[in-house]
């Protein structure tokens, strides 16, 4: 195994995880619920009274953190770079929304909030995700 130094972030990696640990504990200590993006976005296809505002700000906010970071430094932040059509990826968020709904949570809920409560759940749903996701890494660098 090699590793592809220019493209290689571990202080970008780290401050991103750290970024996101913290705001994960400040959300459950602050409003007592987990920091799941696809139950966030879940509760808004069938919303409760006092529930949508906090929802939508949340990921308008998900939305334009990219922005003010790249306008904020931009020698630093890059655009992506997707090898696949529209098709592809219209596909692959839909399996990514059907897998998050069949596995009670995505892996913010699962990996960040629910294996730091010690949920057993969350240890099989992140050993799913994570061994479904290297099986496809293999199968797609050695077979296609």
């Amino acid at each position: 195994m090699t590793i592809d130094w220019t493209h290689f972030t571990p202080w970008g990696s780290l401050s991103g995880g750290l970024l996101l640990g913290v705001a994960s504990g400040l959300f459950i200590l602050i409003n007592g619920r987990i920091l799941g993006v696809s139950g966030i976005l879940g509760g808004l296809l069938a919303p409760r009274s006092g529930d949508v505002a906090w929802r939508l700000s949340f990921l308008v906010g998900m939305a334009v953190a990219p922005l003010v970071a790249a306008s904020l430094f931009p020698a630093s932040i890059g655009l992506p770079r997707i090898d696949a059509g529209y098709l592809t990826i219209a596909g692959a968020g839909l399996l990514v929304g059907f897998g998050t709904r069949y596995g009670s949570g995505c892996t913010s809920g699962h990996g960040v909030c629910g294996l730091s409560r010690l949920s057993p759940r969350s240890l099989v749903s992140m050993l799913t995700f994570m061994g479904a996701g290297f099986l496809m890494v293999y199968l797609l660098r050695h077979f296609i």
